[in-house]
């Protein structure tokens, strides 16, 4: 039954548990009789067990001394077998750490020197019959593949624990019943996963990088244990590695309090993560820097920009370093989040647009939740009650996930063709007291012309809300859902996931919090890439639960007429310009095809109106220190001055041009007064902020 169908929703309050459970224990939970599989031997409802303690009590003979049962091994983890040319990689999930109930597996093909992935199956609902001797799980799987034989039968012997484990044997059947490939599985691993993991650090880190917490020092959910990202990924059931490529990023020349950018986080993942390859592989990057460029609001951020996705992250010590208790919870927290977005989590709020959609669940206890926009009591509550885990769901997903949805470098951040059509609907109940609303500043688009959308946020409650101000879709709480001229319904997904802060305001009716997002390139590259009528719609994760859908609006992406409109349309259409238009700019040399083709569009097309979005794009970024990793004979970095003149001049033209929207008139005005400040300009930076004023003030 689909974990969306709204007949049937799974209870997923979890039954908190460290210890680990023998198979035994986890029968007795799920009310199957030990011992025996025969519905003879005890009455409907009853276990051979509860039938024997209605004995009458026998004698002791002193005579005979007691026999002493040796403790059972558990059976669940990670086995490994072959047949042919194929490897069999199995996880069996039936009891040691929060149990499943589940069996998945991975098949590879191997041909000659290579190994390739085939596919993989996992069987969500299995009959799980215990005995004194054996473990079987048998079920009907769920294939990436078309299977011959898809039923599935896992045979484990229980051994005690003085007794190596034992091996898998694993059968495949017809839905008919008859035999299909036989498979015997040696015992590898308790752990479901195994993931190796790099940390590195920049330089200008002020406070420690974190190690552990005891999550006793607050009040807390669950038992009392000091928790590092290993240990709290090792819960889930995956085995977390660390390298020995550890690197400290020199940024001594950056000078003091000097902040990332995406461009440059972007540039410097590819050319500092010792173990990163444009490959699907168990292997995950997470950097500890001081301070992004968005300020200390910003915890954490994702990456996952061109090529292979989800392979790595960093995390921003401005915003939670340091050693206090509250700070190393913090800490732990965000490290443990981050990853979590690498192996294709998403938010709890935000599960509906996984593929398949599930049901969102903005109120668990989970490691992918915000404390601070949790639905009942808020951080205070949040953190009073967390067990440090991830919910059920979330379990299932880390250790029985197809292969390709969670290895790092696999499919794209969870996003589906169904996606959007939930949201697309009209609430059939709004009572959250505010109104989203978004909007372009033209309706008609040349083909490749930027799209930028503003967005705005009011109350409609005369006695006013409190809200999250966080409304750039990059923060993950506003979804932006684009439906095509062929139909097709897509999400915009941002390059880039950013773990934010608590950032909350009052605002009464009057008020409006308002901010303006490019949403024409992301993850999935173009999203305006035809010509045509496009809907659009957003939908804003309200504090207490709601999602307050927008008006859908329409804009058409026009036909390119003339030569120049061909010309301008190939010049602004490939990947890497809409990686600069969507990081504003970077130096980095795998993105030079399109700082050339925007150079090509200045030089020969400077008249055009989309000529002001290159300025804005080369103007921002000329404005920066570009730091740049190398990696020759040691890591250091390389910085390239800002050229302040040429960022004043761009920048100027661009804010002048009335092309761009007002929201993004204003970041350029404000960008052109920082830039005019620094060299020293003070008369030309007052007169623009007089201008960026009387924007802000309706006075313009």
């Amino acid at each position: 039954m689909s974990a969306s169908d709204p007949t049937f929703v799974q209870n997923i309050d979890d039954v908190f548990s460290f210890g680990e459970m023998s198979v035994d224990d986890t029968a007795a939970l799920e009310e199957v009789g030990v011992g025996s599989s025969d519905p003879t031997q005890a009455g409907e409802g009853e276990t051979s067990a509860a039938k024997a303690g209605d004995l009458p009590p026998q004698p002791v003979v002193p005579s005979k001394p007691p026999i002493i049962a040796l403790a059972k091994r558990p059976v669940s983890g990670r086995y490994r077998g072959t047949l042919g040319a194929f490897q069999l990689e199995l996880r069996v999930d039936v009891d040691r750490t929060r149990p499943m109930r589940r069996a998945s597996a991975d098949f590879y093909q191997v041909s000659g020197g290579t190994t390739t992935y085939y596919g993989s199956f996992v069987v969500n609902s299995p009959t799980v019959t215990v005995t004194a001797t054996s473990v079987t799980v048998r079920g009907l799987g769920s294939f990436t593949f078309s299977a011959g034989a898809p039923v599935v039968q896992i045979t484990i012997p229980r051994r005690t624990i003085l007794q190596p484990q034992a091996p898998a044997t694993l059968q495949f059947l017809t839905t008919g019943g008859s035999p299909g490939a036989t498979y015997t599985c040696a015992f590898e691993s308790i752990y479901f996963r195994t993931v190796r993991i790099e940390t590195d650090r920049v330089s200008d880190v002020t406070t420690p990088v974190f190690n552990t917490y005891n999550t006793s020092s607050l009040p807390s959910g669950g038992p009392a244990r000091n928790l590092g990202v290993v240990g709290a990924y090792a819960e889930a059931g995956v085995e977390m590695i660390p390298t020995s490529g550890n690197n400290v990023i020199n940024i001594a020349e950056a000078g003091a309090g000097a902040k990332w950018s995406n461009a440059e986080l972007h540039a410097a993942m590819q050319r500092h993560f010792t173990l990163w390859r444009d490959i699907e592989q168990w292997a995950v990057w997470l950097l500890a820097a001081q301070q992004h460029d968005m300020g200390s609001g910003l915890y954490g951020i994702m990456f996952d920009q061109e090529g292979k996705q989800r392979q790595g992250c960093a995390v921003f010590h401005a915003g939670i370093g340091g050693t206090t208790a509250d700070k190393l919870r913090l800490q732990l927290y965000t490290y443990v989040h981050e990853l979590g977005h690498c192996f294709n989590l998403l938010h709890s709020w935000q599960k509906q647009y996984a593929n398949p959609p599930v049901p969102n669940r903005p109120s668990s206890l989970s490691w992918m939740n915000y404390p601070w926009n949790y639905p009942n009591g808020g951080a205070a509550t949040f953190w009073s009650q967390f067990p440090f885990q991830f919910d059920n769901e979330e379990v299932i997903h880390l250790r029985h996930a197809f292969r390709n949805n969670i290895i790092t470098g696999g499919s794209n951040f969870a996003v589906g063709a169904a996606l959007g059509r939930e949201v697309m609907a009209d609430p059939v109940r709004d009572e959250s007291g505010l109104a989203l609303s978004i909007s372009t500043h033209q309706s008609s688009f040349a083909l490749g012309e930027p799209v930028v959308l503003q967005i705005a946020l009011s109350t409609t409650d005369s006695r006013g809300r409190r809200v999250h101000t966080w409304l750039h879709p990059n923060c993950g709480m506003v979804k932006v859902v684009i439906r095509k001229p062929s139909g097709e319904v897509v999400a915009y997904e941002p390059l880039i996931d950013h773990l934010v802060a608590g950032r909350e305001s009052f605002i009464r009716r009057d008020d409006l919090v308002r901010d303006s997002a490019y949403i024409g390139f992301g993850k999935d590259g173009f999203y305006f890439d035809q010509p045509g009528h496009y809907r659009i719609r957003a939908a804003y994760a309200a504090l207490d639960g709601s999602e307050v859908m927008s008006d859908i609006i329409t804009v058409r992406v026009r036909y390119p007429v003339t030569a120049a409109e061909e010309s301008m349309a190939e010049l602004f259409m490939g990947d890497d310009q809409g990686t600069l238009l969507y990081l504003l700019g970077s130096d980095d040399e795998s993105l030079k095809s399109g700082n050339a083709a925007f150079d090509e569009v200045l030089e020969k097309h400077a008249k055009h109106p989309m000529a002001n979005y290159a300025r804005l794009v080369k103007g921002v970024n000329a404005a920066r220190d570009f730091k740049t990793v190398i990696e020759e004979n040691e890591n250091r970095v390389t910085v390239r001055s800002a050229q302040l003149d040429e960022s004043a001049k761009l920048l100027s033209a661009s804010a002048d041009s009335r092309v761009l929207d007002s929201v993004t008139t204003q970041m350029t005005l404000a960008n052109l007064a920082e830039v005019q400040t620094k060299a020293g300009d003070e008369a030309a930076a007052q007169k623009t902020l007089g201008t960026l004023s009387a924007m802000t003030t309706g006075k313009a």
